[in-house]
């Protein structure tokens, strides 16, 4: 079956759809013909892709604290969803330094609210819970990391993602035994996720382009770092893949799943900015290593085996056709943002087609 005739109808809940990946699921989810409700606190960035995509226009919406578990509860069992894709957190690094607190809050017992929810849930849910990449112990090696690899982090947010995913292990084996299998629960880890849309701060892309859209110049912390730069529909494809695989199957509740670019597209920053001057004439930059302020490892990359075996999925983009989307994508909404919403759905499908002339079919 494919995504679209499995997605179609099916009623699913975004938790934090108005953040950079949660709009391009919902974007994506919208043209499969879901019935998408999406419940978020807030619009984290100004310019968002949620506004410039019109996601809003789109679904149903809801304003919610994830912190607050009664009113997330009774969201749930009042638009009864097939799946559940709970993205919102608080995602940035340099951030979690600042707001310690609200960090741990959102990303743990943000999470444990959304496992919570579902203790009393009586229709059949399948439950996809977006972690990090950052969940792992870093050892700054040359290795692509496993699922089963040891978890940890040294800033607060990566150990707030990585004790997220010990409260998702706790709560599947202690409230959701696979002999109880109306939930089923899986957690994805993606790497560092690019795109159009993204206007996160303290975020090499986003950091760039508020910079060239200006004609400044950039100031790049750290250029020899390498991260597992992938698109953004690289991730939501595989959370996707991940959703319709487990509503299917009865082996992959409780199990975890990386989805990250092949280890020879692993890039460092200079690599980055260096191909998006490519795509962006006016891009310029220097080297400032002495205005790093915090903590930020310098290698990180995944696994991403137990995807392509058990989900048949793999990246689709080239790291070249990858900055290629993400350019097109910001030129276009500086040329003419009312274009964006259709240009954003334009993506989508030649993303999917591309897919399909690389024989991944899973994303048909």
């Amino acid at each position: 079956m494919t995504l679209k005739k499995f997605y179609k109808n099916k009623k699913i809940l975004v938790v934090g759809h108005t953040g950079f990946k949660g709009s391009w699921l919902t974007s994506w989810l919208k043209i499969l013909g879901s019935k998408v409700m999406g419940v978020s606190f807030n619009i984290p960035s100004k310019p968002s892709n949620y506004i410039a995509s019109k996601v809003n226009k789109k679904i149903k919406s809801k304003k919610i604290d994830i912190r607050n578990q009664k009113k997330l509860e009774k969201t749930i069992v009042q638009f009864k969803p097939d799946i559940v894709f709970h993205l919102a957190a608080q995602a940035l690094v340099k951030k979690s330094f600042s707001e310690t607190l609200n960090t741990w809050h959102t990303n743990l017992i943000g999470t444990i609210n959304v496992l919570e929810s579902f203790r009393n849930y009586k229709k059949k849910c399948s439950v996809i819970i977006i972690t990090s990449d950052k969940c792992y112990k870093n050892f700054e090696i040359k290795k692509g990391y496993k699922e089963n690899d040891i978890l940890g982090g040294i800033d607060p947010y990566s150990a707030s993602k990585a004790s997220a995913e010990i409260a998702i292990n706790s709560y599947v084996k202690s409230f959701f035994s696979k002999k109880q299998n109306k939930i089923k629960i899986v957690s994805a880890r993606a790497g560092n996720v690019i795109g159009g849309g993204d206007w996160g701060m303290d975020r090499l892309v986003p950091d760039c382009i508020k910079q060239w859209s200006k004609n400044k110049t950039v100031n790049l912390r750290n250029p020899n770092s390498t991260r597992p730069w992938q698109h953004v529909l690289e991730a939501v494809g595989g959370y996707l893949v991940l959703g319709k695989k487990l509503t299917e199957s009865q082996n992959l509740h409780g199990h975890s799943f990386n989805f990250g670019p092949k280890n020879n597209e692993q890039k460092s920053v200079l690599n980055l900015v260096k191909e998006m001057k490519k795509n962006w004439t006016q891009a310029r930059w220097i080297i400032n290593s002495k205005n790093k302020k915090f903590y930020e490892s310098s290698l990180l990359q995944l696994n991403s085996t137990k995807a392509f075996k058990i989900l048949k999925w793999k990246s689709v983009l080239s790291f070249k056709e990858t900055i290629e989307f993400v350019a097109l994508w910001y030129k276009k909404y500086y040329d003419n943002s009312k274009r964006i919403p259709q240009f954003t759905k334009d993506q989508i499908k030649q993303y999917i087609l591309l897919a399909e002339k690389k024989k991944i079919n899973c994303l048909k």
